[in-house]
Order: structure tokens, then C-alpha cells, then sequence
């Protein structure tokens, strides 16, 4: 099976995450730029609050086998020193039921999935 992961990082912290994925073998990632906010309802600023932070979003999918591998690569690039902050992001982890190639058209499913 395939696993998707979805992780939501600091926009300073995306390429650091994306060279140790690339070092760690999974060099399949997909990275936009996303804006939103989490349980800190933003941030204020003297009289100005900011209710969407810029994030960066990276979604890769994996062999079910290496999610965990992958979320805990993910988890100690993106998080701050110490303990860690708010607002260092969040992964979300979700299974792939099936997938095709478009150049082929070929559907993978299941155990015959290959790494996206």
C-alpha cells in the first residue's frame, strides 16, 4: 500500500526538510505555499493581528513500510530547536487507495504500487 503524507512547515524550514528527505532516499515531493492558521489563532503584532501565516506545504507519497521513517525525518528537520514552537507545523497522513501513472495510463493499487 501507499501512504500520503501531507506536511505543513515553516516556509524557512522546507528546503532544510527537503534536503534530508532527498538524503534519506525519497526524493518525490511535492511543495506549495500555503496560508492558514492553527490552535494560536494567528499572531498579533502591537494593534495588528495576522490570522493567516504563511506555511509551506510538502505532500510526498511513500510505501506504507517507510511512513514512519519519513514522518519522524520530517518531524526532527521541521521543529524547532529545544522542544519545539508553535506554529511549527503539522503532518497529516492519509492511505492512498489507488493510483496511475499518466503517461501510461497504468492503475497501481495495492501491493503493486510503486513509490509515487
Amino acid at each position: 500500500m501507499l501512504t500520503m503524507i501531507r506536511a505543513i512547515v515553516r516556509p524557512e524550514k522546507a528546503d532544510s526538510v527537503l534536503a534530508a528527505l532527498m538524503d534519506a532516499g525519497f526524493p518525490a515531493v511535492t511543495k506549495y505555499s500555503v496560508a492558514g492558521r492553527g490552535k494560536q489563532r494567528g499572531i498579533k503584532i502591537g494593534e495588528v493581528t495576522y490570522d493567516e501565516i504563511p506555511k509551506t506545504m510538502l505532500l510526498s507519497v511513500v510505501k506504507s513500510a517507510d511512513k514512519d521513517f519519513v514522518i519522524e525525518t520530517i518531524i526532527n528537520t521541521a521543529r524547532s530547536k529545544g522542544k519545539g514552537a508553535f506554529g511549527d507545523g503539522k503532518i497529516f497522513v492519509t492511505e492512498v487507495e489507488e493510483s496511475y501513472t499518466i503517461s501510461s495510463g497504468v492503475k497501481e493499487n495495492g501491493e503493486e504500487a510503486k513509490e509515487a
